[in-house]
């Protein structure tokens, strides 16, 4: 029984490990292409990428310019859209 138990238990730590690497690796991918609109994943695969060649200063540059491209975009948007109408303008 000895024998048989411990490499039993070194497979289901194996098996284990190899579970959470991989729902590691597909869960970003999942959520990125579940809950990122087309137009914008270009634009986070450059933060990523950013973030993995060095994660120290580079992030938070790419975050910034990230949020900044965001907001520029928002504002084109919106010029597009014309003015809002408050709800004071309805009446």
């Amino acid at each position: 029984m000895d024998n048989v138990l411990i490499p039993l238990v070194v497979a289901v730590v194996v098996v284990f490990v190899v579970i959470v690497e991989l729902a590691a690796a597909v869960l970003p991918v999942l959520i990125v292409i579940t809950l990122v609109p087309p137009e914008e994943r270009h634009e986070l695969a450059e933060v990523i990428a950013a973030m993995d060649s060095s994660r120290r200063l580079r992030v938070w540059r790419a975050l910034r310019a990230s949020v900044q491209a965001r907001r520029a975009a928002r504002r084109r948007a919106e010029e597009r859209r014309g003015p809002r109408l408050e709800y004071d303008d309805w009446r």
